[in-house]
């Protein structure tokens, strides 16, 4: 469902916080112009990634920017970042076997050395644990003041038999998530100095291509869509697998699992965890016989303890999600702009 917000004539932050300015902004600039990809997908489904099909099987490619401020954070770091962003990209395709990786790295004159080795010894681990490498990239520096210290730019490929786009929701289908909501934002944003917030707010940056792995393997075609709730958070994935499928979502308040850490922390900041983006963490659409075998196979994987049935599709209002709240029903509201700048 094409977006009707029109791009500002000048580009702020608010275009790269993954909610309807981005989107509005892929649609007019960056994706304008381009075809689709025959039989596959392509930019102007602006799913997690591109499928081009080779045979039987699809070739799977996504690509991300980092960016992320501090590099280190509670729970991980940019290179730790850059790996498992584009894992998940890719699992959310329904890759969950990375080929390879790719990696590019912007460095500012004066970066320690220290700090890079650090880094790039967490992309090696990172690589393990999800199963892949880095096969090829690209070094730059630029001089002092021309960048703020660190951007990765990682891709990813990977073959699947089968696409899974955000897009095949239906009526009766149930949204479910792998965990807690908020986690990387709030620790993002707890460990910024300007704030100095005491808390024990820790990312959840991992990678779930095993996880989703084991839910496609019990859940197969029931499992119809699916989306990682980075920039934007949960509210921004609803909207969109709402808006591309022409269904509305009903979302229970009660049943997404946040952290009472989270919670407390976005009550005093004045943020809606709902908003607020994860990077180890999925939002999968499933048909309703299979919803309660891909939650049991999903909370039996470490990464997926707190996973929940969180939601349901419905006719009415389509492209619109409605917040049960348990006292009544409201509408929530996609983030327009940058909440939190520069969290991944």
């Amino acid at each position: 469902m094409r977006n009707p917000r029109f791009v500002d004539a000048t580009i702020t932050l608010k275009y790269g916080a993954g909610g309807s300015a981005m989107r509005a902004l892929i649609e007019q600039v960056f994706a304008s112009g381009f075809g689709d990809v025959p039989g596959g997908v392509g930019l102007a489904a602006m799913d997690d990634g591109a499928a081009i099909p080779i045979g039987d099987q699809w070739l799977v490619i996504t690509t991300d920017s980092h960016v992320v401020q501090p590099i280190f954070f509670p729970g991980g770091d940019i290179g730790r970042l850059a790996v498992c962003g584009t894992v998940n990209d890719l699992a959310m395709m329904g890759a969950t076997e990375p080929l390879a990786l790719t990696c590019a790295a912007i460095l500012e004159d004066g970066f320690p050395r220290a700090d890079l080795e650090r880094i790039w010894a967490s992309i090696r681990a990172a690589c393990t644990e999800s199963g892949t490498t880095i096969v090829t990239g690209d070094t730059k520096v630029m001089r002092h003041g021309e960048l703020d210290r660190i951007v990765l730019t990682t891709t990813g490929i990977g073959l699947t038999s089968r696409v899974v786009t955000d897009a095949a929701l239906r009526v009766g289908d149930r949204i479910l998530v792998t965990g807690t909501m908020g986690d990387h934002g709030l620790a993002i944003l707890a460990t910024r100095g300007e704030l100095a917030l005491e808390t024990s707010l820790t990312s959840d940056v991992a990678p779930l291509n095993g996880l989703v792995r084991r839910a496609l393997a019990v859940g197969g075609e029931g499992v119809v869509a699916m989306k990682d709730p980075t920039r934007g958070g949960l509210a921004s994935v609803l909207h969109e697998m709402a808006g591309k499928s022409g269904v509305g979502i009903v979302l229970d308040e009660r049943a997404v699992p946040v952290r009472d850490e989270v919670r407390a922390a976005g009550e005093l900041l004045g943020i809606d965890p709902l908003l607020v983006a994860n990077e180890g963490k999925a939002v999968l659409g499933v048909r309703a016989a299979v919803a309660d075998a891909v939650l049991d196979a999903i909370r039996a994987h470490p990464l997926g303890r707190s996973a929940a049935i969180v939601g349901e599709c419905v006719a009415e209002r389509p492209g619109n999600v409605i917040v049960d709240t348990g006292f009544g029903r409201r509408l929530l509201v996609e983030a327009e702009g940058e909440l939190l700048p520069r969290i991944c």
